[in-house]
């Protein structure tokens, strides 16, 4: 073993795919780039680190909800460019020609480029450590998207994409809740 720069050490861990997360506030809709993201349990219940930096923080604290849109690896060059500039300058649909649709639940809108969408509302806020809690209440899926992988931010401007998924389910069947 060699020793790891420790002020890089998140880069080994980098949790889940890079998401596009929506927010409304007074009419006004936007989109930001997030990879600080976790599921908490088996239940549909998330959590997001994102804080004051951030022009989209404002609306999820006053409105407490949101939508968690998953882009496929074809959209990473966008997904990046939409975490590179601020919503309070420009809005970001028009710019990156993305589709917002109806949301059932909450306010903020799905993308319909992506291949997911999540609509939660916000149960609580770690502001110690810019940590939102998430309640989904609404998912979709769009099953015609030809291309599914995700990619993941390694934390220093590089990505991984999805590759092979490989089947253990045999293996953990008694511990998976029913339904998965």
């Amino acid at each position: 073993m060699k020793v790891f720069p420790l002020h890089k050490a998140f880069t080994l861990l980098e949790p889940g795919p890079v998401v596009l997360v929506t927010s409304v506030d007074k009419g006004k809709q936007n989109i930001m780039t997030l990879s600080w993201t976790m599921v908490i349990d088996f239940t549909p219940r998330f959590a997001f680190l994102t804080g004051p930096w951030n022009y989209s923080y404002e609306a999820l604290i006053k409105t407490k909800e949101c939508v968690i849109s998953i882009p496929t690896v074809d959209m990473a060059k966008t997904v990046v460019k939409i975490g590179s500039c601020s919503g309070a300058e420009l809005d970001k649909f028009k710019k990156f020609k993305l589709t917002p649709l109806k949301a059932k639940f909450v306010d903020a809108p799905l993308i319909q480029e992506c291949y997911a969408n999540i609509e939660c509302r916000i149960v609580d806020h770690v502001k110690k450590h810019n940590l939102f809690i998430l309640d989904a209440v609404a998912a979709w899926i769009d099953n015609k998207h030809t291309e599914k992988r995700c990619f993941h931010a390694v934390g220093d401007g590089r990505f991984i994409v999805d590759g092979e998924k490989i089947n253990h389910r045999r293996i953990m069947f008694e511990k998976l809740p029913e339904g998965v």
